[in-house]
């Protein structure tokens, strides 16, 4: 059967401040979090009953060894996470707005996740997989950007559907041109798209969804999901679209939240037996639902500090 997601990509820890509504300056503690969104993304799969894999590197010091623990907690199959001790884990360290928004601090030249190489990944950890979901951070010019390349082609060999979030993280690379041009380079080789408003003019050229679709449908596109944050969030196919509000709540820190996003929507598209074979031909009622239940996993999320510690449980949704 399959119905494992599998995720490539950073996994690290997010340092998480004492107090919002601040600069760092004025941060007077941090706590860490298991985070990276490839890992949040598995995490919010798992945490709703689903089967979630995760293909990365960790250093092997005390960091890695807090996130293979905190992801077995999490029943997520860390047998694909290779430990190395010639890089250490990544660290990223978070300061919070008075509407819970971030900005962050990256401590990786190089992480060990950036190391990881292409023959690292094999054919037979995409058994069983209904997805392979991925993001932008560790695309850039070293060994992961060619390993994502190999798991994108062994995933579409055994029919999983390929799951893009751009994600973008502007200070990890050397220039916004060159972060640009190596999404651009992705997109088309993914089935399904999620971008962000906040992220849709940078890629596109343009800050209207509708005049952006034909950028984003692209070779094997057959789904852009939009996400609005408060203002909701929007899919489309070629043929249908369906929109869903956001939920009213009073939002502490959003960190993670997107993730968590695509990781309930990738969920619920399983839940409903959708097959890749079927995404170009959804039904804006089927979009919908998938949508619905997305919005009330981070309207939970956002509610809670961090990002894996504050996804439900599929009976919190219920």
């Amino acid at each position: 059967m399959n119905d494992i997601l599998v995720t490539i990509g950073e996994a690290l820890i997010d340092f998480i401040p004492d107090k919002s509504g601040c600069s760092f300056d004025d941060v007077t503690a941090f706590l860490p979090k298991v985070g990276g969104a490839p890992a949040n993304v598995c995490a919010a799969y798992a945490r709703l009953g689903g089967r979630a894999k995760m293909l990365t590197q960790l250093g092997d010091d005390p960091f890695g060894h807090k996130i293979l623990s905190e992801l077995t907690k999490l029943s997520i199959d860390t047998s694909c996470i290779s430990l190395t001790d010639t890089a250490s884990t990544a660290l990223a360290f978070v300061s919070l707005d008075g509407a819970g928004n971030r900005t962050f601090s990256f401590y990786r030249k190089p992480s060990a996740d950036m190391l990881y190489k292409a023959e690292n990944v094999r054919e037979e950890y995409f058994e069983n997989a209904y997805a392979l979901h991925f993001c932008s951070v560790d695309l850039g010019d070293f060994p992961m950007r060619d390993a994502h390349r190999a798991a994108i082609t062994a995933a579409r060999k055994k029919g999983a559907i390929i799951s893009f979030d751009p994600n973008l993280r502007f200070p990890l690379w050397k220039s916004r041109e060159l972060l640009r041009q190596t999404v651009k380079q992705f997109i088309p080789l993914s089935d399904i798209v999620k971008i962000s408003d906040e992220e849709l003019s940078f890629i596109t050229g343009t800050g209207d969804i509708k005049t952006a679709l034909p950028s984003l449908f692209e070779n094997n596109v057959k789904l852009v999901i939009y996400t609005c944050g408060s203002g909701g969030a929007y899919a489309f196919t070629k043929n249908e679209y369906a929109f869903a509000p956001a939920q009213k709540v009073k939002p502490v820190d959003t960190t993670g939240a997107g993730d968590g996003f695509i990781g309930s929507f990738l969920w619920k598209m399983k839940d409903m037996g959708i097959t890749l074979d079927m995404l170009e031909h959804l039904t804006s009622e089927k979009l919908l639902a998938c949508l619905e239940f997305a919005n009330k996993f981070c309207a939970i999320s956002v509610q809670k500090n961090g990002a894996i510690s504050s996804y439900p449980k599929l009976e919190e949704i219920k």
